[in-house]
């Protein structure tokens, strides 16, 4: 099967299409479809991250501004060989941390529990025989049967058409259902131009249709879109004023540790005892328990949310949920 040959696809004719995916108006077989599970993987969005996904959601919680004011307030109280403040600071840091991956690991497995659980079907010809499968397990050429409240497990061309519209506004905005017809498109055609091509992640609103779906998972347009948004959460007002907090403290401590310095210094005080006397003062001004407080606080608008159904993936999340009318 040669993809390069499916490149602008909806600028194709259907026969060179089905030649391109050794497929044809019967469907595949069960082999076949098999095997190109193995080749193209499942279709769908999510990526098994595993034990890496793990480590990274742990890291996150470093990300946390005052987080790391505590780790260099710990750092100076360990150079002033004051071991005890250093303890509890990194004790500190240490709850704070693990309360937040706590609570959001066991959110992002539950929502992984979730997800195994409601299982969305498609209608496929297999074998010459119409057959309904898991959504994940669609393929590249399979042929899909398509009626009034189906999800559209992937992205192709149509074969038959009756009466048949999407709504597709999840891709292009368009605020009513669009009609569908075979045909081609033009190789520069928009994806609102597109009129001959289904994608993954809209519906049919009415109608019935058959067609053949040409990418499957990341390699769709709903796909890529996916991928672009999970490069990096984006940050909420909460996290932001975090940061800028984070940010102000840090320049009020180096202000004021440099007028003592200074002072220090026009006295003629010895310089050892000055930079001890400044490092001490950064220590004694460090919020050691306001992410801990930050942490339980929302750990606990999390568990409290949880039990009326909600699940909440970043604890971050929450006050921006708090600050909706």
């Amino acid at each position: 099967m040669s993809m390069d040959k499916t490149v602008n696809y909806w600028s194709k004719s259907v026969d060179a299409l089905l030649q391109a995916l050794n497929s044809n108006y019967q469907g595949l077989d069960s082999a076949t479809a098999q095997q190109r599970i193995h080749q193209y993987g499942h279709n769908t969005l999510a990526v098994d991250h595993g034990a890496t996904r793990t480590v990274q959601l742990f890291l996150e919680r470093f990300r946390n501004p005052l987080v790391l004011i505590l780790i260099f307030a710990a750092v100076v109280a360990m150079l002033m060989h004051d071991w005890l403040d250093a303890l509890i600071v990194l004790g500190i840091v240490f709850v704070t941390v693990v309360l937040g991956f706590i609570q959001e690991y066991r959110a992002t497995r539950a929502v992984e529990q979730l997800r195994k659980r409601v299982t969305v079907k498609a209608t496929v010809l297999r074998d010459g025989q119409s057959l309904a499968i898991p959504t994940e397990e669609v393929v590249p050429g399979d042929i899909v049967l398509l009626t009034a409240g189906n999800l559209i497990p992937g992205d192709g061309v149509l074969l038959e058409t009756k009466d048949f519209h999407v709504n597709q506004a999840l891709l292009t905005g368009e605020t009513y259902p669009v009609e569908k017809q075979p045909g081609t498109s033009s190789d520069d055609a928009s994806l609102v131009e597109r009129t001959n091509c289904i994608f993954m992640g809209t519906s049919v609103r009415s109608g019935t249709a058959t067609a053949l779906i040409v990418h499957t998972g990341r390699a769709t347009q709903f796909g890529q879109i996916a991928d672009t948004l999970a490069l990096r959460p984006p940050e909420t007002e909460f996290e932001r004023g975090l940061r800028h907090f984070g940010a102000l403290l840090v320049q009020i401590m180096m202000i004021i540790v440099l007028i003592i310095l200074a002072i220090h210094i026009a006295l003629h005080h010895p310089t050892i005892e000055t930079v001890m006397f400044a490092m001490a003062l950064a220590v004694g001004l460090s919020p050691e328990l306001l992410p801990a407080i930050l942490t339980i606080t929302l750990s606990r608008g999390a568990r409290t949310m949880a039990g009326h159904g909600v699940i909440v993936k970043r604890l971050n999340a929450i006050e921006n949920l708090g600050s909706m009318d």
